[in-house]
């Protein structure tokens, strides 16, 4: 009798392999009031600057507009967005899953109006992962990027700036500290969006300082899938966010 053969399908207790990712966050240049809450009345906002890091390099690559003299611009320019978007794009063909921290309902937005791609900029959106949007998808409202860092126990966002500044200090070509300050984002994204896969969990501190933890037993899911998620039940002592509010502009 011949032996049987072996199978080759991975044990249940061994760990899924990690996706490669690809961190992906940019900067508006148009600054905005402190009070201001909504800032699509203040449209078109420009990208002043952007940021990608891949899972597989320890460098983030920068993405600007150039000057005559061969100095950052004060903002991209079209066809520097559409370079954006088609770097995303051919690496997403490459086995690439971009990750970002809210870029569902902002950075895909902005970068659809500026690049003028929307139709590519709508597929980019819905097939990346949009960490705050999948833990909004699974709570019923988000969490800050800070607040999950913290949680994690990985490194956060840079002290000391504030994405609300940031267009202001890239008016005043203070470029590199906005750029260091745009790296440290990436990082962080990347960072959490790789250990929360690891430890099939998500865990950020609340406003009072408590931890708290939801399960990620399928791991993270991309937009497309988040919003075949079933709306949760919140409680009353939170606010329900509504999907539509961070979805709207693909319609």
């Amino acid at each position: 009798m011949s032996p049987k053969k072996r199978s080759h399908c991975p044990s249940s207790g061994k760990a899924p392999a990690l996706r490669r990712y690809l961190a992906f966050d940019l900067e508006t240049a148009k600054a905005l009031p402190a009070e201001q809450s909504n800032w699509n009345t203040d449209r078109p906002l420009g990208i002043s600057c952007a940021a990608t890091l891949a899972s597989d390099s320890d460098r983030p690559v920068f993405w600007h507009g150039i000057t005559a003299c061969g100095r950052p611009a004060s903002r991209m320019g079209q066809q520097d967005a559409k370079r954006l978007v088609r770097h995303l794009a051919a690496q997403t063909k490459r086995g690439y899953t971009v990750v970002s921290w809210n870029g569902l309902g902002f950075d895909f937005d902005i970068l659809a109006e500026e690049s003028g791609l929307l139709d590519e900029c709508r597929t980019l959106a819905l097939g990346h992962l949009d960490m705050m949007f999948h833990v909004l998808c699974l709570l019923g409202y988000g969490v800050s990027l800070d607040a999950a860092a913290r949680g994690m126990r990985i490194e956060g966002k840079a002290k000391g700036v504030t994405g609300a500044i940031v267009p202001q200090m890239w008016a005043e070509r203070k470029h590199k500290r906005v750029l260091d300050y745009l790296a440290g984002d990436v990082r962080t994204t990347l960072h959490l969006a790789r250990s929360c896969e690891e430890k099939r969990v998500f865990r950020w501190v609340t406003r009072r300082g408590r931890t708290r933890t939801v399960a990620l037993s399928d791991g993270w899911l991309v937009v497309q899938k988040a919003l075949e998620l079933p709306e949760p039940i919140v409680t009353r002592n939170s606010k329900s966010w509504s999907r539509t509010r961070f979805n709207e502009w693909l319609h």
